[in-house]
């Protein structure tokens, strides 16, 4: 008993000295720690949001309004706003930073890239928002036009590094084609990438996949500690919601998994309710059913649980849903993108007269294929509602982005 005692003391010890000294430093630790040298003399500004923080949660936007030798002069905010105060999809307008009292210039309104105006008093853009991994992800969007702005106005580009919370070993999903292009699919990438924030911003100039192949002025603040194998919970970190329905640390792979479907706002994917991305449901389904067909597949990685629930808010407000949440019990084994086509093909089996396709309105079928990169994945799939049909074309770019990209990592 006494063993067993010193056994979970010491376990709580780790922990909480865990919990003290992350395993990863973030870009604005590691910037600290080099006491802001590439920012000093310079005009900077600062293209953040809520999860710009260090790893006390401070805000880089306070860090920076309060280092010595370093001129913070203007704030651009990304979808949600600077500090968070916006809902996802809510236009936002240029304002002023009630603590700071700095101009914030909004980069998800009425223009998504910094313009010339902003610029003028200038002299380097810095960029710190913790992303999600994932294409679709307007953050990375953000940062990749404000890289074209940089070149164009011949400014300094700095991004601090953050995490991958999907690993750097994950690459999934067909690249963006011409034509399909949008804020949820600006760039030629897989829809999962692999890539830190860092390393995306390396291969987009790298690669010349800004606009008329502009190059910035790009430097890198890299982490230290992080590995590509590293789940979020293994950096230490504490997580910062990245916007309102991605508001733990496994959220991230749940996007993956259900966010394109989503989008024709048929099914459930959770959103309303108090685990965004995690169910599929809709109110003919019967849980316990759907459950059976899933595990008759034998998907390695994941559990179904039935479920009921009633969202809070949004298109499902009120209505009694039944399905199924999702339950990843080993996310190393799992192709995150497989599984919302996965469920199509078990609900199509069990509600053949209820095809999401069918009863989507045509603006939700547009939002589909702007996601998906491509109209390809929902053509090949409607056939005959089976993922076999869309597996290769997912996956056909998967192996020459991992080449290509091999060269930008920086971990």
């Amino acid at each position: 008993m006494r063993t067993l005692f010193l056994c979970l003391i010491a376990a709580l010890l780790l922990q909480s000295a865990e919990a003290r000294s992350p395993r990863v430093k973030t870009g604005i630790e590691v910037l600290k720690q080099r006491h802001f040298s590439i920012l000093k003399g310079k005009r900077v500004g600062l293209i953040t949001n809520a999860t710009g923080v260090d790893s006390k949660l401070r805000s880089t936007i306070d860090i920076l309004f309060n280092a010595k030798d370093v001129k913070l002069v203007a704030l651009f905010g990304p979808e949600h706003g600077v500090r968070g105060d916006y809902s996802g999809g809510e236009e936002i307008g240029t304002s002023t930073d009630p603590q700071t009292g700095l101009p914030v210039y909004s980069l998800y309104g009425r223009t998504r890239r910094p313009t010339a105006e902003m610029l003028k008093d200038i002299d380097i853009l810095v960029y710190d928002i913790q992303d999600i991994g994932c294409r679709s992800y307007t953050y990375i969007s953000t940062m990749g036009l404000a890289m074209q702005a940089a070149a164009e106005n011949d400014k300094e580009f700095v991004v601090l590094d953050r995490p991958n919370p999907l690993g750097g070993l994950k690459v999934e999903g067909n690249l963006v084609e011409k034509g399909f292009e949008s804020f949820v699919s600006q760039f030629h990438v897989p829809y999962v990438y692999g890539l830190t924030c860092g390393e995306l911003a390396r291969l987009l100039n790298g690669e010349r996949m800004l606009r008329d192949s502009a190059k910035c002025k790009l430097t890198v603040i890299p982490m230290r500690g992080w590995k590509r194998s590293m789940t979020f919970p293994e950096t230490g970190l504490p997580w910062v919601p990245t916007s309102p329905h991605i508001p733990c640390r496994q959220s991230p792979q749940y996007y993956v998994a259900s966010g394109i479907l989503g989008e024709l706002g048929v099914i459930s994917e959770g959103v309303g309710y108090t685990i965004p991305f995690e169910t599929f449901a809709a109110e003919w389904i019967d849980g316990n059913r759907l459950a059976a067909k899933l595990d008759s597949l034998r998907i390695k990685g994941v559990l179904w649980r039935p479920l009921t629930f009633k969202p809070f808010y949004g298109k499902h407000q009120g209505k009694e849903l039944h399905g199924v949440q999702i339950h990843m019990t080993d996310y190393s084994k799992l192709n995150l993108m497989s599984l919302q086509f996965l469920f199509l093909q078990a609900h199509n089996e069990l509600y053949p007269d209820k095809n999401p396709f069918v009863l989507a309105d045509s603006s939700r079928i547009l939002m589909f294929d702007k996601v998906a990169g491509t109209d390809q994945v929902r053509k090949l799939f409607m056939q005959k509602m089976s993922y076999d049909d869309v597996k290769e074309y997912l996956n056909k770019d998967v192996k020459d982005f991992r080449k290509k990209s091999r060269k930008y990592r920086l971990y």
